[in-house]
């Protein structure tokens, strides 16, 4: 059975090329373009692992992995952020947050899928 993977990006480009690598890689991808859902989608699908983009709307993803770390049933989660911000101090920033892998814009497909096997295999 493959390993599934919940992505939560809001630019919809990035989250079909997330979906298709994934995909080809013989992962499950399941997209989610609203991080507002995450937690809920997170609970009920128990996802091998959860690419999160830090840049969203109504709500930033290093809120959510804030938010899913500090939950009791869904804090085993590996979760890999992904983003652009790539300054001095975010990925500590992110990492402290409770993510397990960082990966920063414009993904590259072998960091990508470096970061996912790392995770999951």
């Amino acid at each position: 059975m493959a390993k599934t993977v919940l992505i939560v990006e809001d630019n919809e480009l990035n989250l079909r090329l997330f979906c298709d690598l994934l995909t080809a890689h013989g992962y499950q991808a399941i997209p989610l373009g609203d991080g507002r859902e995450a937690v809920a989608r997170i609970r009920e699908l128990r996802p091998d692992l959860v690419v999160m983009d830090i840049q969203l709307p109504y709500i930033t993803g290093l809120e959510l992995i804030e938010a899913i770390k500090q939950d009791a049933d869904l804090g085993s989660t590996p979760i890999m952020a992904v983003t652009a911000y790539a300054a001095k101090g975010d990925e500590e920033r992110i990492r402290h947050a409770g993510a397990e892998a960082y990966v920063s814009k414009p993904v590259t497909v072998t960091r990508f899928l470096e970061a996912v096997r790392s995770l999951i295999g």
